[in-house]
């Protein structure tokens, strides 16, 4: 059956998967960027900022919504490997109601909040309704981003992960053009961006859910599907919810250290705004590996093979280690030239706050590359719960020594910058530990818990 990678060699399957996930988040990267670089270009510093710190907090919601879905993912990719497609129906059923629901309340709890959001971020006065201006048109795709993982996490979970990636190509260019049109020809500012970044969104999440519709009629749910079990309310709430949960607490910690950075001033946060777009550029390709290689665990999970998943860890990391050492390296030796393309060369200080953020964070990208494998590991062998004692281990130290050291005049933001490699070093190793307490089990018992 096309999609199923409990056939095939290893490597080559789960990279042939994984490449698609890849090139289709960086598209995806490109709705922000192309809204950062556009804003920072033609709009100036104090834009950048604004957008830079919303970009932030939408990571943070869209986290929550990615996590729901991924976990849901979880599922179905354990069905698909058993076989069992009435069950895969019924999840999906079940999952899609959950998740609608979360986002109507999520988006209405954005709209209310959306002045305590300022406050709580510690948003310079001079930008804080240039920042609401930008947010509350951005508040408005929430939905659009839940339609659009939530099939897209379907998809991937049966094994096509090439038709989220043409999707994501159609509406990353479609933003890119109207955030020209609407910033430079029509001239609507910081909303504009917003506006052109929303308007792709509903292309890409309404396109994607039509084209499942379509195009897979043997996933179309029938009536003896349309009923929520206690049991599979119970399963797809458990890998959700702690994927979910893993998501937003990870997000939650970067959200905090937003609000520290933003105490050091304008400057500081429009460095700190075009330096995360680059350094997330430089690790996505393995987050989205990790993701991929969760697939791949789950499916092999629900099919009970356990040897080829321990082939699949060891591929895995032969090809994380190999890309991030190279990462490390260019984003290490151009860290000044990435930096101006996104500020102005005059803009001395806020290029130099932004190399030296990246070349801390870019000299230890194999310790989030391997941290990603351990979250896809986890979560595909039906353990989503170890992803969220990582995911603390790292962040909690991220926020700990961030708010620890950054008040120290010797030590100041380096202390924010440094914070972040060690939590992902500190939780490969509790990662290890985890794993090697309770390895793989026998060919024939690779099933889930609980």
């Amino acid at each position: 059956m096309k999609g199923d990678l409990t056939q095939g060699p290893v490597m080559k399957t789960m990279l042939l998967f994984a490449v698609p996930m890849i090139l289709g988040n960086l598209l995806q990267q490109c709705y922000n960027v192309a809204d950062t670089l556009i804003v920072g270009r033609f709009l100036g510093p104090d834009a950048l900022a604004a957008v830079g710190s919303a970009f932030t907090l939408m990571t943070f919601l869209t986290s929550i919504l990615l996590g729901l879905c991924m976990g849901s993912s979880a599922v179905f990719s354990i069905r698909f490997g058993q076989k069992d497609f009435d069950g895969l129906k019924e999840s999906i059923f079940t999952s899609f109601l959950l998740i609608a629901v979360i986002s109507i309340l999520l988006n209405l709890l954005a709209f209310w909040s959306a002045d305590l959001i300022l406050v709580f971020l510690r948003v310079p006065e001079e930008i804080r309704g240039m920042m609401r201006e930008y947010l509350i048109v951005i508040f408005c795709g929430i939905m659009a981003v839940f339609l659009y993982n939530y099939f897209s996490c379907l998809l991937r979970a049966i094994g096509n992960s090439v038709t989220p990636l043409l999707f994501l190509a159609v509406s990353a260019v479609l933003n890119i053009a109207l955030d020209l049109w609407f910033v430079l020809g029509l001239h609507r500012g910081v909303a504009g961006a917003a506006e052109a970044t929303v308007i792709s969104q509903y292309v890409s999440g309404i396109g994607i859910a039509v084209y499942s519709w379509f195009s897979c009629p043997w996933l179309r749910i029938g009536k003896e599907h349309m009923r929520i079990r206690r049991s599979c309310l119970k399963e797809i709430a458990g890998f959700s919810v702690l994927t979910c949960v893993q998501q937003s607490v990870m997000n939650l910690g970067i959200l905090m250290v937003q609000g520290l950075v933003n105490s050091f001033g304008v400057n500081v946060m429009a460095a700190f705004a075009a330096a995360v777009k680059i350094d997330a550029f430089a690790y996505l390709p393995v987050q989205d590996f990790g993701n991929a290689f969760s697939t791949f665990v789950a499916q092999n999970t629900g099919a009970q093979k356990a040897e080829r998943i321990r082939k699949g860890i060891r591929s895995a990391l032969w090809v994380s280690v190999g890309f991030c050492l190279v990462s490390s390296l260019l984003v290490c030796l151009f860290a000044a030239p990435l930096m101006g393309l996104f500020v102005e060369p005059g803009e001395t200080e806020i290029i130099a706050v932004g190399v030296e953020y990246l070349r801390i964070e870019g000299m230890c990208y194999c310790g989030i590359g391997i941290l990603f494998l351990l979250y896809g590991l986890f979560r595909g062998l039906g353990r989503p719960g170890v992803s969220v004692v990582l995911t603390v281990v790292s962040l909690g130290t991220r926020v700990a020594l961030a708010y620890l050291l950054a008040p120290i005049p010797a030590v100041g933001l380096k202390g924010i910058w440094w914070a972040v490699p060690i939590g992902w070093v500190l939780a490969d190793l509790a990662g290890l530990v985890l794993y090697r307490r309770k390895p793989l089990p026998a060919e024939t018992a690779c099933a889930p818990e609980g």
